[in-house]
């Protein structure tokens, strides 16, 4: 027992994060961070009566101040880490505000990771994994994101998206643009976290077109609930990226507590190496991003 690892977790409530963290919880104590005190200590409880070992940490993803105090308690923890997850995500239709002003999609699924993944890092034992959830919705090329009108990732800059602001001519249904944005962020971003730092390993996942993960909330309306839901991942050419929760989560927990060393690899929902749009594979790009976020980030003062 004294050989395993410990493993951060956020949003691991719901979905593909509940699953995963079931997942994880046979390879080691699992962190559980997220908003929702009350969740939390079920997916906790569900992981001990399983005899395993699980912690939680209440934490606001989108509140760059609530990540650093969670990136501090985990540090004081004194635990091995094997890896962390950076699986919170949401798509909202209706823009909202995070506690520092900044675009939700976007801080949640872009800012907060990569505030969490920063404060980590430097703590991070040799050889530890970080994993990114992607999403294919950011390359426009893609045949299921042509299909649906959606016109990729929108990034003007750092500053842009954080304040809700979108390159023109982008997707008709709302929240798109700052989805598909916040995720070649994170394609982007990871990429060039892997060349930059080849003591730890960096990789992104995306998990397939997945049933049941209510990345929208209470806050998106039904149709959309049941498009992305549920309707997109039984028909064609929707379904040929087809997965489910406990899918997702063997591959993602296979990528976390993998010991090759892989690094900068952009995973598909069967675990095979895939490529992201041309410009989140542009290395200028990807420098441009990370740049962009430390000095924005950089603004945010305790």
């Amino acid at each position: 027992m004294e050989d395993k690892k410990a493993y951060i977790i956020t949003g691991p409530t719901s979905g593909i994060g509940y699953e995963t963290a079931l997942a994880l919880a046979k390879y080691g104590t699992v962190i559980l961070i997220g908003r929702n005190r009350e969740k939390l200590e079920q997916v906790q409880k569900t992981i001990k009566d399983n005899g395993q070992n699980a912690l939680s940490l209440v934490c606001d993803i989108s509140d760059i101040l609530s990540v650093k105090r969670a990136a501090r308690q985990i540090v004081e923890l004194n635990l091995r880490i094997g890896g962390l997850l950076n699986n919170a995500g949401v798509m909202l239709q209706k823009a909202t505000k995070s506690a520092q002003g900044w675009d939700m999609t976007f801080a949640t699924n872009y800012l907060g990771a990569f505030a969490l993944t920063e404060c980590l890092v430097p703590d991070l034992p040799d050889g530890a994994n970080v994993v990114f959830i992607g999403s294919a919705i950011e390359d426009a090329e893609r045949k299921p994101a042509k299909v649906m009108g959606m016109k990729g990732g929108r990034y003007i800059s750092a500053e842009a998206s954080a304040h809700g602001e979108w390159k023109a001519g982008g997707a008709k249904m709302p929240g798109i643009d700052a989805y598909a944005t916040s995720k070649q962020c994170i394609l982007a971003a990871a990429m060039a976290f892997a060349r930059e730092n080849p003591r730890l390993h960096f990789n992104v996942v995306e998990p397939g077109i997945t049933r049941g993960t209510n990345l929208g909330g209470e806050s998106t309306n039904a149709f959309v609930r049941f498009l992305f839901g549920y309707l997109m991942s039984i028909i064609p050419p929707f379904s040929t990226y087809s997965s489910t929760p406990k899918k997702s989560a063997k591959v993602i927990t296979k990528v976390l507590t993998d010991e090759s060393g892989k690094t900068g690899v952009y995973f598909d929902e069967k675990g095979q190496p895939m490529l992201g749009s041309e410009l989140a594979r542009d290395q200028k790009f990807q420098e441009n991003v990370v740049a962009e976020t430390r000095a924005l980030l950089s603004k945010v003062k305790e």
